[in-house]
């Protein structure tokens, strides 16, 4: 058995707007382990694929980018997002950008790219163990996680927090616009070929529509200590 198969990892996966990012980071500091947001390495890559002048459909050569990626994490447990570093670089900003979400979206439906990632995603698992967030952490690349969550919410409610957040950071946007984005985005996650958006089957799914994150933390902490050790 591969030893790394020993650490213990906690799964959060569902759609965009669903809080997995947030109650990703409170859990992984509850439980003081490391933390992977998994979707900030599609960000990224969408960020060094405008950098070398790529195309989000050229699987290829984005698959062959993914191996000179430096990425490292900030994580936070204020409710903000992961700092995201790039081979030293801060490219928060960037990483966050909703240009950059929809360029991610299509880049993550490129099979090439997705079983480059893997590899990358797996060297997150390390002492004394690791809380990844996504949108097939629980399916395709930690199928032996202790404990699984999908976390879901409807596209509206998704749509007025992404919103609420813009609006905090000063930027102006359109919320019917958004959520038309994400249910776009909803639907190419859940059609595409390559490790389509969907529940693990012996995942928890939680409804976070009329949950505080303080809430949905406790629920996913509860969950794991009535599985495990922890």
């Amino acid at each position: 058995m591969n030893p790394s198969n020993k650490i213990p990892v906690l799964t959060i996966d569902g759609p965009a707007g669903s809080g997995k990012g947030t109650v990703g980071q409170i859990v992984a500091a509850c439980l003081g382990w490391h933390y992977l947001d998994s979707g900030a390495l599609y960000r990224v890559l969408a960020v060094a694929m405008q950098q070398v002048g790529c195309r989000p459909t050229d699987g290829a050569r984005l698959a062959g980018l993914v191996e000179s990626l430096d990425i490292r994490f900030e994580t936070r447990t204020d409710g903000e997002p992961a700092h995201v570093r790039l081979a030293g670089v801060d490219v928060t900003a960037a990483v966050r950008s909703e240009a950059c979400g929809r360029l991610a979206s299509e880049i993550a439906a490129q099979p090439a790219v997705r079983a480059a990632l893997l590899l990358k995603q797996r060297a997150f698992r390390r002492p004394p163990g690791l809380v990844a967030d996504g949108r097939d952490m629980g399916t395709t690349v930690f199928p032996d996680a202790v404990v699984k969550i999908f976390l879901t919410a409807s596209p509206e409610i998704r749509a007025e927090r992404r919103y609420k957040q813009l609006k905090q950071k000063g930027f102006d946007d359109n919320l019917e616009k958004l959520t038309g984005e994400i249910r776009e985005r909803d639907r190419r996650d859940a059609e595409r070929a390559a490790s389509p958006l969907t529940p693990a089957a012996d995942a928890d799914t939680l409804d976070t529509s009329r949950m505080t994150i303080a809430e949905v933390v406790e629920s996913i902490l509860a969950r794991l200590r009535s599985r495990s050790a922890y």
